[in-house]
């Protein structure tokens, strides 16, 4: 459907609203509303003399549609909410289509125009009846709880998926899935008389049921059956093997618990690219010995076959080989061994580049990448004079602060002098020099003598 922000210009340039696939007013076929229908007439004019499409497509809850006609001739459009026909009173839902796009939707479930299940519009929806409208939403999920609280106090084998109540709050329908028949006459007086309401019980499949409550599939988008497949298909696993997939339950099956649907989507250039194949059955003849069929890629045309005695090895063949050995062997004539016509076989170079910045890892960004280079040693802040000032004074008044104490030391005895005769003096010039250069005597042991007595230490 098209809103306000995703049509055309008067050239035919789509405008856009710019939100990345999922669309603000929840109108697109990409937006939040499911099986939604992008109209792409909504800009174009009719031919003169030609009337407006009277039918209109109404959307309930989760997906649910129905057409209606527009007996009264009320100015409608699509995202107006509307009062519809229902039974007993009226139903509260919003135009989802409308214009000659409704007319391919009733072509599609195979509607005619005078079909008796198109009912009429008796209205726009009032304020009083949005109000009633979204009181009656409001209950469904305390009521589907309190539905379960009494489906298991029965003990009925059965699941109820969903509760969705009529816009005017007289009727609720349940939906629920169940493996066989259940007799649930019992449940019916039990919801009527603790919800007071009119009760009808829908049964659905595993799929609607998927379909209705919506999700997320293994790929990463949103379920097919909730946004655009509206017909299931039956899906075998033979869908599975013929596209060369294993057997796997848990990568088979989907959101339902069944087989994938999108096992259906490329069934069909599966099969037309296996024609030319032959039967996995077949056992090729050698002159080494019989081989069998291990396993092929479809679009590569290559068939990898192994022998019954050696069983360990596989050898990758062409498709026009292995044609080749099957003509030989229907004139009863043994083929080459598997070796040789592996060998013919050209095997292409993969164009590959090096990764050198490490952008293609996935994990670049965990480990904190560390530098080869050496760290340069901070240099020392400058004392400036305030800060030696500051250190300085502190430590002076403790030191005057303090009594000095008078240490005695023990004085040095005092030295012979030696004669010396001014005639030696007078031939040795360099004679304090001598002295000087000679090895002194250990200062220790002339402190730790002490002084024989008093008077000569005075």
């Amino acid at each position: 459907m098209a809103c306000g922000s995703c049509g055309t210009t008067v050239n035919g340039v789509p405008r856009g609203c710019k939100s990345n696939g999922n669309c603000g007013t929840g109108t697109c076929g990409s937006g939040s509303e499911k099986l939604a229908v992008f109209d792409w007439l909504s800009n174009m004019t009719l031919p003169s003399g030609q009337e407006r499409f009277n039918i209109f497509e109404v959307r309930f809850k989760n997906g649910r549609k129905h057409f209606y006609r527009n007996a009264e001739n009320l100015t409608i459009s699509m995202g107006d909410v509307v009062a519809v026909e229902s039974s007993p009173g009226h139903d509260i839902g919003v135009v989802s289509l409308a214009g000659e796009l409704v007319k391919v939707q009733m072509k599609k479930r195979n509607i005619t125009l005078d079909s008796e299940e198109i009912n009429k519009i008796y209205r726009k929806a009032t304020q009083k009846d949005i109000d009633i409208w979204q009181a009656a939403r409001d209950k469904e999920e305390e009521t589907q709880r309190k539905g379960r609280e009494i489906l298991g106090r029965l003990g009925l084998q059965m699941k109820l998926s969903d509760v969705e109540y009529q816009g005017d709050g007289n009727k609720a329908t349940f939906y629920y899935t169940a493996d066989s028949r259940v007799d649930f006459r019992q449940l019916i007086r039990d919801f009527a008389s603790a919800f007071s309401v009119r009760v009808e019980m829908k049964q659905v499949g595993a799929r609607q049921e998927a379909a209705r409550l919506g999700g997320v599939g293994s790929c990463g988008r949103e379920l097919c059956c909730s946004t655009w497949l509206t017909d299931f298909r039956k899906v075998t696993t033979s869908a599975a093997r013929y596209q060369q997939l294993s057997l796997n339950p848990l990568k088979l099956a989907g959101q339902c618990g069944k087989l994938k649907c999108c096992l259906n989507f490329e069934l069909d250039s599966y099969l037309d690219a296996l024609k030319p194949f032959p039967k996995q059955e077949l056992v090729l003849k050698t002159e080494k010995g019989e081989a069998i069929f291990v396993k092929m890629d479809i679009f590569k045309n290559h068939l990898w076959y192994t022998y019954k005695d050696e069983s360990s090895k596989w050898f990758r063949l062409d498709l026009e080989q292995v044609l080749e050995i099957i003509d030989l062997n229907k004139n009863n004539e043994k083929s080459a061994s598997l070796e040789e016509y592996e060998s013919e076989i050209e095997v292409p170079v993969k164009v590959s580049f090096e990764d050198a910045v490490g952008e293609d890892s996935l994990t670049r960004f965990d480990a904190p990448v560390r530098s080869n280079r050496k760290k340069k040693p901070k240099k020392k802040p400058v004392a400036t004079a305030e800060k030696l000032v500051s250190e300085i004074a502190p430590k002076q008044l403790q030191q005057n602060r303090r009594p000095q104490q008078q240490v005695k030391k023990p004085q040095p005895q005092p030295k012979k002098q030696k004669t010396v005769n001014t005639q030696d003096s007078e031939n040795q010039p360099n004679a304090a020099i001598q002295n000087a250069n000679k090895k002194r005597s250990n200062n220790r042991n002339r402190r730790n003598r002490k002084p024989k007595n008093d008077k000569d230490s005075q």
